[in-house]
């Protein structure tokens, strides 16, 4: 099987635990076989290779989500990059174009796109993979999942089938309804449009080309930005006429509000916080390391990261967006390749940042212009590089960096450090990466490539 999993998301809906580089997918709130938190895109990736060992799994996403998913899946997957945020279609006709001209997939093999965050069960992968089967040996050029509705969701589109057999030609789709609409439309047996799609490349290969003028892969990602934002089931999914879709009935939730999230998770504390005996359906994610206690409370959320705090009754949650926009910061916390930083305070001409590197990763090699750098290691050992000069580092361990030095760092276990930046402009922006030289990459360590 095939299968291309989207991952976007701008953050802002689970904002503090989000942002723009930390998407819902990425927050580990819950619990694996080894009683382990794990993220939403660990556990579908796992769901996955359950029900299909030999996957062949793709995920599509922005640059500023590499990091994150490499850092999570440990580079077990391939990853077609958007330079830019272009909607699902030029999302889906890059992947195609990435998975026919760099992966050389024969256009005659099927092709599963979905979500990367559904929250479901085996029995939704099960069906992800009879999709496939479908576009690879039925009829129709494109298939559907359409999801049994629970509830008159104003939230979805809907997909309206011929006949209510378990796969059906599909007779129109609806767009987000209000609550009373939603109600007839699912009187006439309508399902939700759960983003699954399946099809053979080849078909999708020439619908890309039919709808954006370019060559290959690489003219495309290189035009990418130019490309007209649209979504994939206004550019192809409602105009094709030989389409079918198949119902689904089990298991799946869209977690996109902490009003849904929490109703998703296993225990009401994630992190240190008390609740008092006359709390009732409060939920606590502390990512801080202070406690939290909440007294009396009903139908709340709490959040605290480094990102801020939100306090909030669970149904106003689900409108926190515009209020987000408003919150104009620098991103406090992001997982990396090679480990994860946090932010720890900011002054106006200094800023002092936790690192941490997993064992046997590394940096890029690289300079900055506009400000100077120490690193103070606090626990573990790996080796600086600084201009050419490796020198090993340990617990206590002072590394001074002028601007314009180049310069790396090793994790030969796990190492943490306190990072202070000095200087008048202080950017994130300001980086420039170099090669490390080849007498210099010594150990098994992986190196960061996309950050």
């Amino acid at each position: 099987m095939n299968i291309v999993l989207l991952s976007g998301g701008s953050g802002k809906r689970l904002w503090p635990l989000s942002n723009e580089i930390r998407s819902k997918q990425f927050i580990k709130i819950f619990r694996n076989e080894d009683a382990l938190y794990e993220s939403m895109l660990q556990k579908v990736y796992g769901q996955i290779r359950k029900t299909d060992p030999d996957a062949n799994v793709i995920i599509a996403t922005s640059k500023a989500q590499v990091s994150s998913i490499n850092n999570q899946l440990d580079g077990k997957l391939r990853i077609s990059v958007e330079p830019c945020r272009r909607d699902t279609f030029p999302a889906i006709a890059l992947v195609t174009a990435f998975m026919t001209d760099i992966m050389k997939i024969s256009p005659d093999e099927a092709v599963v796109v979905c979500p990367i965050d559904p929250y479901v069960e085996a029995d939704y992968f099960d069906a992800v993979k009879k999709l496939a089967e479908l576009a690879q040996t039925g009829e129709a050029d494109l298939y559907l999942m359409g999801i049994e509705p629970t509830y008159p969701s104003e939230k979805y589109g809907y997909i309206i089938p011929a006949d209510k057999n378990q796969i059906s030609r599909v007779d129109t789709f609806k767009e987000k309804p209000d609550e009373e609409t939603a109600r007839k439309y699912i009187a006439q047996g309508a399902l939700w449009n759960g983003g699954v799609f399946a099809y053979k490349l080849g078909y999708m290969t020439a619908k890309a080309h039919e709808l954006i003028d370019f060559q290959d892969y690489h003219d495309l990602f290189d035009k990418y930005a130019s490309l007209e934002k649209i979504s994939f089931d206004y550019a192809v999914v409602e105009k094709e006429k030989n389409i079918q879709v198949m119902r689904f009935s089990g298991k799946w939730k869209d977690l996109g509000t902490w009003n849904t999230l929490s109703e998703a998770m296993e225990e009401n504390v994630i992190g240190n916080a008390i609740l008092n005996e006359k709390c009732d359906n409060v939920h606590v994610i502390n990512e801080l390391d202070v406690p939290i206690l909440c007294m009396g409370l009903k139908d709340v959320v709490v959040s605290a990261s480094p990102e801020g705090i939100l306090v909030s009754d669970k149904t106003q949650s689900s409108y926190i967006k515009p209020y987000v926009d408003n919150i104009d910061q620098r991103i406090m916390f992001a997982e990396k390749s090679w480990g994860s930083y946090r932010v720890i305070d900011i002054e106006d001409e200094s800023v002092t940042i936790k690192v941490t590197l997993e064992k046997n990763h590394k940096m890029n090699y690289h300079s900055h212009r506009n400000r100077d750098e120490v690193w103070v290691v606090v626990a573990g050992s790996g080796r600086a590089v600084i201009d050419g000069s490796i020198r090993k580092i340990h617990v206590g361990d002072v590394v001074t960096m002028k601007a314009g030095c180049r310069h790396t760092v090793i994790a030969d276990t796990e190492l943490k450090m306190i990072e202070i930046q000095v200087g008048k402009e202080i950017s994130v922006q300001d980086k420039q990466k170099y090669q490390l030289p080849d007498n210099l990459m010594k150990g098994n360590h992986k190196s960061e490539k996309n950050s």
